[in-house]
């Protein structure tokens, strides 16, 4: 019981520290960004938040190189937080730690409550390797979540950068505004655009940068938006037509992906009528004439 309360304690002061850190950190983004709001949308964008990345960076600095590390395995994992929004070296670290915390936790946990007595090494097994590949779950739910905001935001700001160009900026100044606009309603492509003005300024042609932005989204219909736009800067096209053709041709595939996910719909219920719906329906109308049949023969047999 000692040993219960001791890590029902020991955790509670963990996650206060937690929500601690993470408040205190908010509160200086806002005083920050009241004072300086510029250095903070450029912070924001390129994922920095220190005092909060290093009050994480010194609690998980004695278990984030207990694992080996290869560098295949640290590129692909370095490619997938960039693709999460995590774009600061310390969150490599971070998530190296997380496969080590994580298990010792779960086994925790797993002992507290007495678990493991049924059988103490399937259970802390268990705790193991789901610990371990907890992190990688969760990772792709942040993936998949921030692609899904950026393909909903996409039509805004395709028609936002089809009225700057057709007001007169060129395409650099026309995602520098866009980017401006979108800090609050989309801040996950107004980060994005960021990076890709960031990389012009840094010296780096608009061609790359724009590559580089498809590679990072990883997602389809901003992969080939980069590539029209590339085409477009090379061969000297409008720049408005050009996005606003593709605005044209994005509207009219997910319409049609509309279409085709309303076409699946019948098919998809089949299942729940078959398995849910169906057995009830069954009950309700076969149940009372079921009841009376089984009396009746009860009264026949005896």
């Amino acid at each position: 019981m000692t040993l219960a309360i001791f890590f029902i304690a020991t955790f509670g002061l963990i996650l206060s520290a937690g929500l601690l850190i993470f408040y205190r950190a908010s509160v200086i983004d806002r005083l920050q960004e009241l004072i300086h709001p510029h250095s903070v949308a450029t912070a924001g964008a390129l994922g920095v938040n220190e005092p909060a990345l290093n009050r994480i960076q010194s609690i998980v600095k004695p278990f984030q190189n207990l694992l080996p590390r290869s560098p295949d395995e640290v590129s692909l994992i370095q490619g997938r937080l960039i693709r999460a929004g995590y774009r600061d070296a310390v969150a490599l670290n971070i998530f190296y730690a997380s496969r080590v915390l994580v298990p010792i936790v779960l086994a925790v946990f797993a002992t507290v409550t007495g678990i493991y007595s049924s059988s103490p090494f399937l259970v802390f097994a268990g705790c193991a390797g789901v610990g371990f590949m907890l992190p990688e779950f969760w990772l792709g739910s942040r993936i998949t979540a921030r692609q899904s905001r950026i393909l909903m935001g996409i039509p805004e700001a395709l028609d936002l950068m089809v009225i700057c160009t057709e007001a007169g900026l060129g395409l650099d100044q026309a995602m520098a505004r866009v980017a401006k606009e979108l800090a609050v309603s989309q801040p996950d492509i107004r980060d994005e655009l960021v990076l890709v003005g960031l990389e012009m300024k840094a010296g780096r042609p608009r061609a790359d940068a724009l590559k580089n932005l498809g590679e990072r989204v990883d997602i389809d219909s901003v992969r080939m938006l980069a590539t029209t736009l590339i085409q477009a800067d090379t061969f000297g096209t409008s720049i408005a037509k050009t996005l606003r053709i593709y605005s044209d041709t994005l509207r009219t595939k997910r319409g049609q992906e509309a279409e085709e996910a309303a076409a699946k719909t019948t098919v998809k219920m089949v299942f729940p009528l078959v398995l849910f719906i169906f057995p009830a329906l069954f009950l309700v109308v076969l149940g009372p004439a079921g009841i009376k049949i089984l009396e009746g023969l009860d009264t026949l047999f005896q």
